[in-house]
């Protein structure tokens, strides 16, 4: 092993020779595995969420590996139609040209020719990572096998009636020409206006007062609500109005939906451009009046006056108008949630298109596609951890719309319907197959339908069609290589668990939960682990223009001030923003950001993966399980370089010190909780068995334990030692490799061959089982012992700058007969690790010196003052442990004097607090009498 732990050559070697030797495909052996890769936009980069999400799939995999389960983590790309369309039209734009100008064949041609140059992006960072994926049966969402079985569900739902075209209000674009989901449109706060409007009462002096943010959309108005029981409008419900600058008369009508406590209580309906008002709007049978084009313009529905204005001139034109006439009766501040695309930053219209989409609500759909995905669910086949994300997906399935399916891209699947030149629909999974099931003879030629399926639509399939569904036989890719197989591959559905966030949980995880129960009969998944959102040191969400985002290859490589500086700003347009966050990048990484490699940055991770909604990510923690990396390193290093050469035969019998079954009592302990921790998915807290094992109890203590042994006269004990030591590493290493695949990669080839082993990869080797090791709790009481009187002995040591080298007195006082008996037996070990004389016992009413106290029970060990320590300063010290004593006493009857507490927690739980407050006062009397003896 070379000196330093340096990652980076580690990295790229190990995950070469994983990759070729095929280690990642499923083997031949074990019970099915499987996770489903959320599939990532095929333009895409690694982000702190991907990177976090995938060491979370990769742990698992890993661990089940080992486990003897034939894993298959299952990886793709999604062909992300909005997005990708975007980025080759913005291209397109630097030309001078639309798509329009290309085409539509050349312009999807020119898409292809982008995703082949930057598909494989993120793919390759995943690398970087260290996932173990198998890569050989890769998947795209537009690949042709998943395209088949996107025509296969469209048709089989549309002949059997979950599937239809219609007239619908759906959130649109304007820029990009396109419906887009609601995933695809984010809420802003932004400073606006609330403007109140008179609308006189037809033929009388009277009117009404309505509030709009919107002035522009009036020209669009077909009645104005007031609740029912209003009495103040009681006398004008079913009168008309005189809609200001339209000259239309327009009801009044009564709704519940109305706020009579809101504003005036009256309330402008425009159904063609509100997706409240077109529900108000359906229930009194208003035929909706669009005003807008699909560009955002004014139409030929509105005042000539109007019409081809921008939606935002012709507010400016509207409310000064209305100001003319006399009809603006106020306009004020107003904080108001702005519908904005995420995709071309434009602020969504609501707009009646025509449009596909998938019955969810009425009885047959229902019955055959949102049921089902709900019983799944309450039946607990499918089980969420945390659990009360159950609550997020029933609630949204009892509430559900129907699924806008259809989206105005030239980039997607294209939706396999025609149409004759009557305007009859033709639906098949080819125009052939169209006109063969055609209930009426087309009139004249076939063309195909414009519009593309939803990326939802296909990534809905992803658990089934990337198995090879809806083929009997192998499925090759584009360069002939078999991908799937579904006669052989479907074994692994359902796949084990999903591992995504909970913003998708609508729209991808209840969609691939009703597709795949109706197309299977099975359900996708058995569990759904919802991973936290990443969320920078402070708590604040990760953003480009705050400044604070990170990127994970630059944790892992480093990057330096002035590069990284560059690369967080060069996006940024706006003057002021770039300053801002370039004076945050200069704060906060002066020195840039020192590389901290895969392992450090994948442990990070795991500590953090809790059960929490967020995590705060600081580079400060990924720092400190760098250092982890590196001791873990040097441990290695000092166990090899104690080794004969050769490979080391192992000794008969049991271990011959107390100190090794002491570490194999501890690693037992750990495997187990780390087991547990796996099972429930807090990844958080087995980080920290590993770490707290490996830092405190093999490095600091059994290292350091072990010396006596391996420098002694005792030849037994120090092979039994030896032996231990790599025992204890080559299983720990075990244990950490699915957290930290690299380092455990690198270490565990030069430990393997001492044992005897010959894999070819650690990942070859079984999960290490806790009921393989041997507990020993008598040694594990003599040790825990031992350490806390060593302990107690440095503490004073540091405490009182005592300087580590100079050998001084020891004595005991107090105690008991297995004290004295303890005393005894580790004599030897005390004097040669904690640097003091042989320990001597004052006896019972004998004269004590001032000395320096800790105490281990009920015994106390002393330190003498004399020429050694102030008096003044052990005075200090004692008072901070007694405070920090009380303290610990004070917890712990809080605890057990709430009677939730007493009453719920395990029976042991209770005893263990119990038995700690016992422990706390005895060393509380011992620390107190030593202050009284002190003055």
């Amino acid at each position: 092993m070379e000196k330093s732990f340096e990652p980076r050559p580690i990295e790229s070697k190990w995950y070469a020779r994983w990759e070729q030797s095929g280690v990642f495909h499923p083997p031949g052996h074990g019970e099915p595995y499987c996770i489903l890769l959320p599939p990532p936009n095929v333009t895409g980069t690694l982000h702190m969420g991907h990177a976090f999400q995938q060491t979370v799939m990769d742990m698992l995999i890993r661990y089940q590996r080992m486990r003897g389960l034939r894993t298959l983590w299952q990886v793709g790309t999604d062909h992300a139609g909005i997005a990708t369309q975007k980025i080759v039209e913005n291209q397109l734009a630097v030309e001078s040209k639309t798509r329009h100008d290309l085409g539509r064949e050349p312009f999807v041609e020119r898409v292809w020719q982008w995703k082949e140059e930057s598909g494989s992006t993120i793919t390759n960072q995943m690398r970087r990572l260290g996932v173990a994926a198998d890569w050989s049966r890769e998947r795209f969402t537009m690949d042709e096998g998943l395209s088949a079985a996107v025509r296969k569900v469209f048709v089989e739902w549309y002949r059997a009636g979950l599937i239809y075209r219609g007239n619908r209000l759906v959130n649109w674009d304007p820029v990009l020409g396109t419906a887009v989901s609601d995933l695809e449109v984010n809420n802003v706060e932004r400073d606006g206006h609330m403007w109140s409007i008179r609308y006189p009462v037809t033929g009388s002096d009277e009117s009404l007062v309505v509030a709009t943010t919107r002035p522009e959309t009036m020209l669009g108005d077909v009645a104005v609500a007031v609740h029912p029981d209003d009495e103040r409008y009681q006398h004008l419900i079913g009168k008309t109005l005189t809609l200001p600058l339209a000259g239309r008369e327009i009801p009044v009508i009564a709704d519940d939906y109305v706020d009579r406590e809101f504003g005036t209580g009256c309330v402008k309906i425009t159904p063609a451009h509100d997706f409240n008002d077109y529900a108000i709007g359906q229930r009194h049978k208003l035929a909706p009046i669009e005003i807008f084009t699909l560009d955002a313009k004014i139409n030929a529905n509105a005042p000539a006056k109007y019409q081809g204005m921008d939606r935002y001139d012709a507010r400016k034109a509207v409310l000064a108008d209305l100001e003319a006439v006399g009809l603006l009766v106020e306009t004020k501040p107003h904080k108001l949630q702005v519908p904005v695309s995420q995709r071309s930053d434009a602020v969504i219209e609501p707009m009646l298109t025509d449009q596909w989409f998938v019955d969810l609500t009425s009885d047959k759909g229902r019955k055959a596609i949102t049921e089902p995905a709900l019983n799944a669910v309450r039946s607990s086949e499918i089980k969420f951890v945390p659990e009360n994300w159950t609550t997020t997906y029933t609630q949204w399935l009892e509430n559900i719309q129907d699924w806008c399916i259809s989206r105005q891209l030239w980039w997607g699947h294209r939706i396999p319907a025609w149409y004759d030149e009557a305007g009859n629909i033709f639906v098949g999974e080819d125009e052939a197959d169209a006109r063969k099931h055609a209930a009426v003879e087309p009139a004249g030629a076939l063309k195909q339908d414009e519009d593309v399926l939803d990326t939802w639509f296909s990534s809905a399939l992803w658990p089934f069609s990337t198995l090879g569904w809806p083929f009997n036989g192998e499925v090759k890719n584009e360069r002939g290589e078999v991908v799937a197989n579904w006669e052989q591959d479907k074994i692994f559905l359902p796949s084990a668990v999903l591992v995504t966030g909970f913003d998708i949980i609508f729209f991808w995880v209840a969609r691939m939960v009703m597709a795949t129960v109706y197309f299977t009969g099975k359900v996708p998944f058995r569990e759904v682990y919802i991973n936290a959102i990443v969320r920078d040191a402070e708590g604040q969400k990760m953003s480009k223009s705050k400044g604070n985002t990170l990127d994970p290859l630059d944790l892992i490589d480093g990057i330096e001030l002035e590069p990284l500086v560059e690369k967080s700003t060069k996006s940024l347009l706006i003057p002021q923003v770039r300053e801002k966050v370039e004076k945050r990048i200069r704060k906060d990484y002066p020195h840039g950001i020192p590389a901290i490699g895969t392992d450090a940055l994948r442990f990070t991770f795991a500590a953090l993966a809790s059960y929490s909604r967020t995590i705060n990510f600081d580079i400060k923690r990924a720092e400190g399980y760098k250092a982890f990396c590196n001791k873990l390193w040097n441990a290695a290093r000092f166990v090899l370089m104690n080794l004969p050469e050769g490979e080391l035969p192992a000794p008969a019998g049991a271990p011959v010190t107390e100190a090794e079954r002491w570490i194999l009592t501890r690693l037992k302990h750990t495997l187990a909780e780390v087991e547990q921790h796996f099972v429930t998915y807090r990844f958080d807290l087995l980080a920290q068995a590993l770490y707290e094992f490996v830092w405190n109890e093999y490095c600091d203590w059994f290292l350091e334990l072990s010396k006596p042994a391996l420098n002694g006269d005792d030849a037994n004990a120090a092979a039994s030692t030896r032996h231990t030591l790599l025992v204890v590493l080559e299983t720990v290493l075990r244990a950490l490799h699915p957290i930290i695949p690299f380092i455990t990669e690198e270490i565990w080839q030069s430990v393997a061959p001492k044992l005897g082993i010959h894999a070819e990869s650690i990942l070859a080797r079984s999960w290490p089982n806790a009921g393989e090791t041997a507990a020993d709790e008598a040694a594990t009481a003599e040790i825990e012992w031992f350490k806390n009187v060593l302990s107690g002995i440095r503490r004073i040591r540091a405490e009182m700058n005592i300087a580590p080298g100079k050998v001084i007195p020891l004595l005991l006082a107090d105690g008991d007969a297995s004290d004295r008996a303890r005393a005894v037996k580790f004599a030897a070990q005390i004097s040669f690790l904690a640097r003091v004389d042989a320990p001597q016992w004052i006896e019972p009413g004998a004269d004590e010196p001032a000395a320096a106290a800790a105490v281990v029970g009920s015994l106390r060990v002393l330190i003498p003052l004399a020429g050694l320590i102030d008096l003044g300063a052990e005075k200090t010290r004692l008072g901070k442990e007694i405070a920090k004593i009380e303290g610990e006493i004070k917890k712990c009857e809080n605890k057990l004097g709430n009677a939730n507490f007493v009453a719920n927690a395990p029976a042991e739980v209770v005893a263990q607090e119990r038995q700690r407050i016992t422990d706390w006062n005895t060393q509380l009397v011992a620390l107190r009498e030593q202050m009284r003896k002190l003055g």
